[in-house]
């Protein structure tokens, strides 16, 4: 079996907005969309590895599920509570029978809204 790939995508997020982020899934194994019928998924992030946790996402997946498509959202009154900064994140995906996958990672940047 073949290590998974994890993919790699840096975000900008603002306080005090409403933020959202669309992936598209593939199978490494047949370069086809991931079929996530039967996943779960979390995300947050945090300052570090080792911190506490700053913030969580929402995770939805499209209706289609085999269309390998799943969207993080943070609403404003949860990004109004974020101090700006670097912070990293990831998106971990649980299959049925409790496997869990890191498909995605990156950093966070965020920054204090200048409208308010």
């Amino acid at each position: 079996m073949s290590q998974a790939q994890t993919y790699v995508a840096d975000l900008l997020l603002y306080t005090g907005t409403d933020f959202s982020q669309t992936f598209v899934l593939e199978d490494a194994m047949s370069n086809s969309l991931k079929d996530l019928t039967g996943h779960s998924a979390c995300s947050s992030i945090r300052r570090y590895a080792t911190s506490s946790i700053a913030a969580s996402f929402t995770v939805d997946f499209a209706s289609d599920r085999t269309s390998g498509k799943l969207e993080i959202t943070m609403a404003n009154t949860v990004t109004s509570n974020i101090k700006p900064g670097k912070y990293f994140y990831d998106i971990v995906l649980e299959d049925a029978s409790g496997i869990k996958t890191r498909v995605i990672e990156g950093t966070v940047l965020v920054k204090r809204a200048v409208t308010r």
